[in-house]
C-alpha cells in the first residue's frame, strides 16, 4: 500500500491511498497519524479503494507531507558519508560509531511537503540538503528486540534533512546538538510505502534501491540503501531503550553516501559547485519510494539577540 495526504477538490486535507494511478480519499478529517493510532491501516486501505467516496487522479494531486509526526529521530545510519566528511580533515570516524547508530532529535513542526518551496535558513550562506530514508513507526513499544523490531515499521518514505552547514559548524563545538542548523526544514514524502511493497528488493538488513539528487537537473548524490551500515532493525532497537516509541514517530537513515554538498565539499573543495541558492531545484529520488522536487526561496532575516548576535 501507498499512503498520502493531499489536497481535496473540496478544501482542507486528505488522506488517501494510491491505487493504480489514482488517490482514493479517505473520510474528511481522518489523517494519516489516526489511522496508524487506530493499528489497521491497510484493512482501512482496502475498504477505501473498494468504496472510495472521493477518488483524484494521481498526477492531478496536490501532495502534502504524507503525516504530521510526533516527533522525529535522525540516526547515522550510512558510514561511508561520514568517512566522506572527515576526508580532507584526516581524521577517522570515531570507532563508536561502530558500536551503536547515534541520533539527534529534529523538529516535527518543521515538516514541509514534497513540492513545497524551502526557504534558506535565517541568515544561512551555506543551505544544503541531505538525501535520506525515514521509516515510519506504526506499532508502538519499549526496549524493543532487535528481531521484532521491523514489525513496528508501518512504512518508509523519502526525508530530506535541510541544512544550513554555517549555522551547523558555529553551534556543533558547543556539544549541545546541531540547533538552529538544522531547524528551518524537513522534507518527508511524497507517499508512505508499506514494507511489503519493498520485500522484492531486500538486501540484508535493508533494500537494493537507488538513491539519486540533482541539482538544476545535475546530478550530484548516486548511492543506494543497501549499503547503509545501521539498518533501521538496529535503529528501532537502539532508540527504544528505556523509552517509548509512538505510532507516528519518524526516525531517519542519515545521509547516504554523496547525499549533500558539504560532503562533496569535503572530498575536493576546490572544485565545489557552491552552495544552493534561491531559485535552485532539488529534485530528491528513492526507487519505490517516489521523489521531492523542490525551490529553494529566500528566507527571512534573523531577529537580533541583546547580544547582537
Amino acid at each position: 500500500m501507498r499512503f498520502v495526504t493531499y489536497e481535496s477538490p473540496g478544501g482542507g486535507d486528505r488522506a488517501g491511498v494510491v491505487d493504480e494511478g489514482r488517490v482514493c480519499g479517505f473520510e474528511p478529517g481522518l489523517t494519516l497519524l489516526d489511522l496508524l493510532e487506530r493499528g489497521d491501516a491497510v484493512r482501512d486501505a482496502e475498504r477505501v479503494v473498494a468504496s472510495a467516496s472521493e477518488v483524484v487522479p494521481l498526477r492531478e494531486a496536490t501532495l502534502r507531507a504524507p503525516l504530521e509526526p510526533r516527533s522525529v529521530r535522525d540516526c547515522a545510519g550510512f558510514l561511508q558519508h561520514l568517512r566522506n566528511l572527515s576526508a580532507t580533515a584526516d581524521m577517522p570516524v570515531d570507532d563508536r560509531h561502530l558500536q551503536f547508530p547515534p541520533f539527534y532529535f529534529s523538529n516535527p513542526a518543521a515538516v514541509i511537503g514534497p513540492y513545497d518551496d524551502v526557504p534558506i535558513a535565517p541568515d544561512s550562506t551555506m543551505f544544503d540538503y541531505e538525501l535520506e530514508i525515514a521509516a515510519v513507526i506504526g506499532k508502538a513499544g519499549a526496549n524493543i528486540p532487535l528481531a521484532q523490531a521491523e514489525e513496528h515499521i508501518a512504512g518508509y518514505l523519502i526525508l530530506c534533512d535541510w541544512s544550513a552547514r554555517d549555522l551547523q559548524l558555529n553551534e556543533m563545538p558547543l556539544r549541545l546538538g546541531p540547533g538552529k542548523g538544522k531547524d528551518t526544514a524537513n522534507t518527508l514524502g511524497p507517499m508512505l510505502v508499506t514494507p511489503d511493497e519493498l520485500e522484492p528488493f531486500r538486501a540484508g538488513h535493508a533494500f537494493d534501491l537507488e538513491m539519486t539528487g540533482y541539482v538544476n537537473g545535475e546530478l550530484v548524490t548516486r548511492g543506494r540503501w543497501s549499503t547503509i551500515d545501521w539498518g533501521f532493525a538496529d535503529m528501532i532497537t537502539y532508540v527504544s531503550r528505556g523509552t517509548n516509541l509512538r505510532a507516528g514517530d519518524v526516525i531517519g537513515s542519515g545521509t547516504v553516501e554523496t547525499g549533500c554538498l558539504f560532503e562533496h565539499y569535503s572530498i575536493d573543495p576546490r572544485n565545489f559547485r557552491g552552495w544552493l541558492q534561491p531559485g535552485d531545484e532539488v529534485r530528491l529520488v528513492v526507487e519505490q519510494l517516489g521523489e521531492l522536487r523542490q525551490r529553494v526561496v529566500e528566507g527571512v532575516k534573523a531577529e537580533r539577540l541583546s547580544s547582537g548576535y
